[in-house]
């Protein structure tokens, strides 16, 4: 993988990853004052998000195994810890979704 590769990939972390998370919490939102279809299709575009990322990141995965080994900088483990934050912001969002449907069911 060539710098430039590199680089976009990186960034492609970055922004689906950031894009996911902001998803996520819109759905916490709309979920928050009921509008629960709103929420679960902010829950759906956060997962879409998260597909590209994860196939961005595949793709970095089978190319190190294949030999191809990408650098390893400040910019990528950034790239990483915001992807997994942004997985586990997800996860959180959803049981709170969860949580106030079961509250207004109530």
């Amino acid at each position: 993988m060539d710098a430039d590769d590199n680089l976009q990939t990186v960034m492609g972390l970055i922004i689906n990853g950031g894009n996911a998370k902001g998803a996520a919490f819109s759905a916490i939102k709309a979920a928050k004052i009921g509008d629960f279809e709103q929420a679960d299709a902010k829950l759906k575009a956060a997962d879409k998000f998260l597909a590209a990322a994860h196939n961005s990141q595949t793709d970095m995965l089978t190319q190190e195994a294949n030999g191809k080994h990408a650098p390893v900088t400040l910019l990528m483990a950034h790239a990483q810890d915001h992807l997994m934050n942004a997985i586990t912001f997800r996860d959180l969002a959803g049981e709170i979704v969860d949580l106030y449907k079961k509250v207004n069911d109530d």
